[in-house]
Protein backbone atom coordinates (compact mmCIF):
# COMPACT_ATOMS: atom_id res chain seq x y z
CA UNK A 1 0.00 0.00 0.00
CA UNK A 2 1.09 3.57 -0.65
CA UNK A 3 1.62 5.92 2.24
CA UNK A 4 -1.53 7.28 3.84
CA UNK A 5 -2.43 10.95 3.57
CA UNK A 6 -4.05 12.52 6.63
CA UNK A 7 -6.18 15.57 5.87
CA UNK A 8 -7.31 17.81 8.72
CA UNK A 9 -10.36 20.05 8.20
CA UNK A 10 -9.70 22.71 10.80
CA UNK A 11 -12.86 24.82 10.82
CA UNK A 12 -15.85 24.61 8.51
CA UNK A 13 -19.21 26.25 7.95
CA UNK A 14 -21.30 23.60 9.70
CA UNK A 15 -20.45 23.80 13.39
CA UNK A 16 -21.24 27.09 15.10
CA UNK A 17 -19.27 28.76 17.92
CA UNK A 18 -21.95 27.79 20.44
CA UNK A 19 -21.14 24.12 19.99
CA UNK A 20 -17.52 24.07 21.17
CA UNK A 21 -15.14 26.58 22.77
CA UNK A 22 -12.29 24.81 20.96
CA UNK A 23 -13.50 25.55 17.42
CA UNK A 24 -10.99 28.02 15.92
CA UNK A 25 -12.56 31.25 14.72
CA UNK A 26 -9.99 34.03 14.37
CA UNK A 27 -7.15 33.98 11.90
CA UNK A 28 -4.66 33.48 14.71
CA UNK A 29 -6.62 30.53 16.11
CA UNK A 30 -7.03 28.88 12.72
CA UNK A 31 -3.33 29.32 11.93
CA UNK A 32 -2.19 27.97 15.30
CA UNK A 33 -4.45 24.91 15.13
CA UNK A 34 -3.46 24.25 11.51
CA UNK A 35 0.25 24.32 12.31
CA UNK A 36 -0.26 22.04 15.29
CA UNK A 37 -2.29 19.61 13.14
CA UNK A 38 0.50 19.55 10.56
CA UNK A 39 3.08 18.90 13.26
CA UNK A 40 0.94 16.00 14.48
CA UNK A 41 0.97 14.39 11.04
CA UNK A 42 -1.58 16.04 8.76
CA UNK A 43 -0.13 16.46 5.26
CA UNK A 44 -3.13 18.45 4.01
CA UNK A 45 -5.00 21.20 5.86
CA UNK A 46 -8.51 21.86 4.54
CA UNK A 47 -9.57 25.44 5.23
CA UNK A 48 -12.65 27.62 5.48
CA UNK A 49 -12.68 31.18 6.81
CA UNK A 50 -14.75 32.80 9.57
CA UNK A 51 -15.67 36.31 10.49
CA UNK A 52 -13.26 36.80 13.41
CA UNK A 53 -15.80 38.84 15.40
CA UNK A 54 -18.90 36.67 15.09
CA UNK A 55 -17.63 33.28 13.93
CA UNK A 56 -19.96 33.40 10.93
CA UNK A 57 -18.71 31.61 7.77
CA UNK A 58 -16.88 34.10 5.57
CA UNK A 59 -15.90 34.22 1.91
CA UNK A 60 -13.75 37.34 2.24
CA UNK A 61 -10.20 37.05 0.99
CA UNK A 62 -9.04 39.23 3.89
CA UNK A 63 -10.31 36.62 6.34
CA UNK A 64 -8.47 33.83 4.49
CA UNK A 65 -5.33 35.97 4.47
CA UNK A 66 -5.67 36.21 8.24
CA UNK A 67 -4.27 32.68 8.44
CA UNK A 68 -2.85 31.48 5.09
CA UNK A 69 0.54 33.29 5.26
CA UNK A 70 1.01 32.30 8.91
CA UNK A 71 0.41 28.61 8.22
CA UNK A 72 2.71 28.64 5.21
CA UNK A 73 5.45 30.36 7.23
CA UNK A 74 5.42 27.75 10.01
CA UNK A 75 4.45 24.61 8.13
CA UNK A 76 5.04 22.88 4.79
CA UNK A 77 1.51 21.39 4.76
CA UNK A 78 -0.58 21.44 1.61
CA UNK A 79 -3.23 24.14 2.09
CA UNK A 80 -6.53 23.07 0.55
CA UNK A 81 -9.13 25.85 0.25
CA UNK A 82 -12.82 25.15 0.26
CA UNK A 83 -14.82 26.14 -2.81
CA UNK A 84 -17.93 24.95 -0.96
CA UNK A 85 -17.84 27.69 1.65
CA UNK A 86 -21.40 27.76 2.92
CA UNK A 87 -24.50 26.59 1.07
CA UNK A 88 -25.86 30.10 1.67
CA UNK A 89 -23.10 31.69 -0.43
CA UNK A 90 -23.17 32.28 -4.18
CA UNK A 91 -20.61 30.48 -6.31
CA UNK A 92 -18.85 33.78 -6.91
CA UNK A 93 -18.49 34.33 -3.16
CA UNK A 94 -17.34 30.75 -2.57
CA UNK A 95 -14.55 31.18 -5.15
CA UNK A 96 -13.50 34.73 -4.34
CA UNK A 97 -10.51 33.93 -2.14
CA UNK A 98 -9.30 30.89 -4.07
CA UNK A 99 -9.21 32.85 -7.33
CA UNK A 100 -6.93 35.42 -5.75
CA UNK A 101 -4.56 33.25 -3.71
CA UNK A 102 -4.28 30.35 -6.20
CA UNK A 103 -3.73 27.47 -3.75
CA UNK A 104 -2.20 24.11 -4.63
CA UNK A 105 -5.47 22.36 -3.91
CA UNK A 106 -9.20 23.06 -3.58
CA UNK A 107 -12.23 21.07 -2.57
CA UNK A 108 -14.97 20.62 -5.17
CA UNK A 109 -18.44 19.23 -4.46
CA UNK A 110 -19.63 16.98 -7.26
CA UNK A 111 -23.38 17.58 -7.13
CA UNK A 112 -26.29 19.57 -5.74
CA UNK A 113 -27.94 18.14 -2.64
CA UNK A 114 -30.05 18.79 0.42
CA UNK A 115 -27.67 19.84 3.20
CA UNK A 116 -29.77 19.43 6.33
CA UNK A 117 -28.18 20.69 9.53
CA UNK A 118 -31.35 21.50 11.47
CA UNK A 119 -31.23 18.47 13.85
CA UNK A 120 -28.06 19.97 15.35
CA UNK A 121 -30.05 22.97 16.63
CA UNK A 122 -32.02 20.77 19.00
CA UNK A 123 -28.83 19.95 20.94
CA UNK A 124 -27.80 23.56 21.59
CA UNK A 125 -29.19 25.20 24.73
CA UNK A 126 -27.33 28.53 24.65
CA UNK A 127 -26.40 30.56 21.57
CA UNK A 128 -23.47 32.96 21.31
CA UNK A 129 -24.52 34.81 18.17
CA UNK A 130 -27.81 35.81 16.56
CA UNK A 131 -26.98 34.17 13.21
CA UNK A 132 -26.41 30.64 14.53
CA UNK A 133 -29.89 29.39 15.33
CA UNK A 134 -31.59 30.50 12.08
CA UNK A 135 -28.57 29.28 10.08
CA UNK A 136 -29.12 25.76 11.39
CA UNK A 137 -32.91 25.70 11.66
CA UNK A 138 -33.53 27.06 8.16
CA UNK A 139 -31.45 24.29 6.61
CA UNK A 140 -34.64 22.22 6.38
CA UNK A 141 -35.24 24.23 3.19
CA UNK A 142 -31.64 24.48 1.99
CA UNK A 143 -30.24 23.12 -1.26
CA UNK A 144 -26.46 23.12 -1.68
CA UNK A 145 -26.17 24.13 -5.33
CA UNK A 146 -23.40 22.50 -7.38
CA UNK A 147 -24.72 22.20 -10.92
CA UNK A 148 -22.71 20.85 -13.87
CA UNK A 149 -22.23 24.45 -15.00
CA UNK A 150 -20.88 25.39 -11.56
CA UNK A 151 -18.51 22.43 -11.53
CA UNK A 152 -17.22 23.19 -15.02
CA UNK A 153 -16.59 26.81 -14.02
CA UNK A 154 -14.54 25.80 -10.96
CA UNK A 155 -12.56 23.24 -12.94
CA UNK A 156 -11.75 25.82 -15.60
CA UNK A 157 -10.95 28.77 -13.36
CA UNK A 158 -9.08 26.95 -10.61
CA UNK A 159 -7.76 23.94 -12.50
CA UNK A 160 -6.99 24.89 -16.09
CA UNK A 161 -6.14 28.55 -15.46
CA UNK A 162 -4.53 28.40 -12.02
CA UNK A 163 -3.10 24.90 -11.78
CA UNK A 164 -4.93 23.74 -8.67
CA UNK A 165 -5.70 20.08 -8.11
CA UNK A 166 -8.89 18.99 -6.37
CA UNK A 167 -10.30 17.06 -3.45
CA UNK A 168 -13.47 15.81 -5.18
CA UNK A 169 -16.13 15.58 -2.47
CA UNK A 170 -18.68 12.87 -3.26
CA UNK A 171 -21.65 12.67 -0.90
CA UNK A 172 -23.51 10.05 -2.89
CA UNK A 173 -23.14 7.49 -5.66
CA UNK A 174 -24.37 9.85 -8.37
CA UNK A 175 -21.49 12.19 -7.62
CA UNK A 176 -19.04 9.53 -8.83
CA UNK A 177 -20.85 9.38 -12.16
CA UNK A 178 -20.78 13.18 -12.41
CA UNK A 179 -17.04 13.02 -11.78
CA UNK A 180 -16.68 10.45 -14.56
CA UNK A 181 -18.66 12.75 -16.86
CA UNK A 182 -16.07 15.50 -16.38
CA UNK A 183 -13.20 13.05 -16.85
CA UNK A 184 -14.77 12.05 -20.14
CA UNK A 185 -15.11 15.73 -21.11
CA UNK A 186 -11.38 16.17 -20.56
CA UNK A 187 -11.71 18.71 -17.74
CA UNK A 188 -10.30 16.33 -15.10
CA UNK A 189 -7.13 14.28 -15.40
CA UNK A 190 -5.68 11.48 -13.29
CA UNK A 191 -4.66 11.02 -10.60
CA UNK A 192 -7.98 11.87 -8.95
CA UNK A 193 -8.27 12.39 -5.20
CA UNK A 194 -11.83 11.48 -4.20
CA UNK A 195 -13.23 12.23 -0.76
CA UNK A 196 -16.12 9.90 0.08
CA UNK A 197 -18.35 11.89 2.47
CA UNK A 198 -20.63 10.06 4.88
CA UNK A 199 -23.10 11.05 7.58
CA UNK A 200 -24.44 14.37 6.32
CA UNK A 201 -28.24 14.39 6.25
CA UNK A 202 -29.04 14.65 2.55
CA UNK A 203 -26.10 12.49 1.52
CA UNK A 204 -25.24 8.85 2.10
CA UNK A 205 -25.26 7.37 5.57
CA UNK A 206 -22.12 6.27 7.39
CA UNK A 207 -22.66 2.56 6.76
CA UNK A 208 -19.72 0.26 5.97
CA UNK A 209 -21.70 -1.15 3.05
CA UNK A 210 -21.81 2.30 1.46
CA UNK A 211 -18.03 2.62 1.64
CA UNK A 212 -17.40 -0.75 0.04
CA UNK A 213 -19.95 0.03 -2.68
CA UNK A 214 -18.49 3.48 -3.38
CA UNK A 215 -15.03 1.97 -3.75
CA UNK A 216 -16.35 -0.78 -6.01
CA UNK A 217 -17.98 1.74 -8.34
CA UNK A 218 -14.97 4.07 -8.25
CA UNK A 219 -12.75 1.12 -9.20
CA UNK A 220 -15.07 0.42 -12.13
CA UNK A 221 -15.16 4.04 -13.30
CA UNK A 222 -11.56 5.16 -12.70
CA UNK A 223 -9.42 2.01 -12.48
CA UNK A 224 -6.02 2.78 -11.04
CA UNK A 225 -6.30 6.48 -11.84
CA UNK A 226 -7.62 7.57 -8.47
CA UNK A 227 -7.04 7.52 -4.73
CA UNK A 228 -9.83 7.75 -2.18
CA UNK A 229 -10.15 9.23 1.26
CA UNK A 230 -12.98 9.06 3.79
CA UNK A 231 -14.72 11.82 5.73
CA UNK A 232 -17.45 10.78 8.15
CA UNK A 233 -19.44 13.28 10.18
CA UNK A 234 -19.80 13.18 13.93
CA UNK A 235 -19.54 9.94 15.86
CA UNK A 236 -18.75 7.96 12.71
CA UNK A 237 -15.48 9.81 12.08
CA UNK A 238 -12.86 7.47 13.48
CA UNK A 239 -14.47 4.11 12.67
CA UNK A 240 -15.01 4.99 9.02
CA UNK A 241 -11.52 6.47 8.76
CA UNK A 242 -10.08 3.26 10.21
CA UNK A 243 -12.03 1.24 7.64
CA UNK A 244 -10.66 3.44 4.85
CA UNK A 245 -7.11 2.94 6.09
CA UNK A 246 -7.59 -0.82 6.21
CA UNK A 247 -8.88 -0.77 2.62
CA UNK A 248 -5.86 1.15 1.34
CA UNK A 249 -7.50 4.57 1.37
CA UNK A 250 -6.64 7.87 2.98
CA UNK A 251 -8.35 9.67 5.88
CA UNK A 252 -9.76 13.04 6.89
CA UNK A 253 -10.40 14.25 10.43
CA UNK A 254 -10.88 17.67 12.02
CA UNK A 255 -13.29 19.87 13.91
CA UNK A 256 -15.16 20.76 10.72
CA UNK A 257 -16.46 17.20 10.65
CA UNK A 258 -16.63 16.19 14.31
CA UNK A 259 -16.28 18.20 17.53
CA UNK A 260 -15.61 15.20 19.80
CA UNK A 261 -12.57 13.05 20.52
CA UNK A 262 -14.64 10.32 22.22
CA UNK A 263 -18.36 9.98 22.85
CA UNK A 264 -19.50 12.94 24.94
CA UNK A 265 -16.01 14.48 25.18
CA UNK A 266 -15.10 17.52 23.11
CA UNK A 267 -11.80 17.47 21.25
CA UNK A 268 -9.61 20.23 22.62
CA UNK A 269 -7.92 20.78 19.25
CA UNK A 270 -7.66 19.54 15.71
CA UNK A 271 -4.22 18.14 16.50
CA UNK A 272 -5.77 15.83 19.11
CA UNK A 273 -7.85 14.18 16.39
CA UNK A 274 -4.83 13.92 14.08
CA UNK A 275 -2.82 12.20 16.81
CA UNK A 276 -5.63 9.72 17.39
CA UNK A 277 -6.10 8.78 13.74
CA UNK A 278 -2.35 8.57 13.24
CA UNK A 279 -2.10 6.04 16.04
CA UNK A 280 -4.95 4.03 14.51
CA UNK A 281 -3.53 3.92 10.98
CA UNK A 282 -0.02 3.14 12.17
CA UNK A 283 -1.37 0.23 14.20
CA UNK A 284 -2.93 -0.98 10.95
CA UNK A 285 0.52 -1.00 9.37
CA UNK A 286 0.16 2.18 7.29
CA UNK A 287 2.94 4.75 7.07
CA UNK A 288 1.87 8.39 7.23
CA UNK A 289 2.79 10.56 4.23
CA UNK A 290 4.64 13.82 4.62
CA UNK A 291 3.35 16.93 2.91
CA UNK A 292 5.90 16.61 0.10
CA UNK A 293 5.01 12.94 -0.36
CA UNK A 294 1.35 13.95 -0.63
CA UNK A 295 2.32 16.54 -3.25
CA UNK A 296 4.06 13.86 -5.29
CA UNK A 297 1.18 11.39 -4.96
CA UNK A 298 -1.42 13.97 -6.02
CA UNK A 299 0.70 15.77 -8.66
CA UNK A 300 0.39 19.18 -7.00
CA UNK A 301 2.05 22.29 -8.40
CA UNK A 302 4.03 23.04 -5.21
CA UNK A 303 3.88 25.66 -2.48
CA UNK A 304 6.13 28.07 -4.41
CA UNK A 305 3.36 28.54 -6.98
CA UNK A 306 0.69 29.94 -4.65
CA UNK A 307 -0.02 33.66 -4.20
CA UNK A 308 0.15 34.09 -0.44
Amino acid sequence: MSKIIITCAVTGSIHTPSMSPYLPITGEEIAAQSVAAAEAGAAIIHLHARNPSTGEPSSLCNDFMGFLPGIKLKSDAVLNLSTGGSALMSLEDRLAAALQVEPEMCSLNMGSMNFALYPIAERIKKWKHDWERPFLENSDDLVFKNTPRDIAYVLTEMGEKRGARFEFECYDLGHLYMLKHFVDRGLIHAPLFIQFVFGVLGGMGADPENLTHMKRIADKLFGEGYAFSVLAAGRHQMKMAAMSAAMGGHVRVGLEDNLNITKGTLARSNAQQVVKIREIVEHLGREVATADEARALLHLKGRASVKF
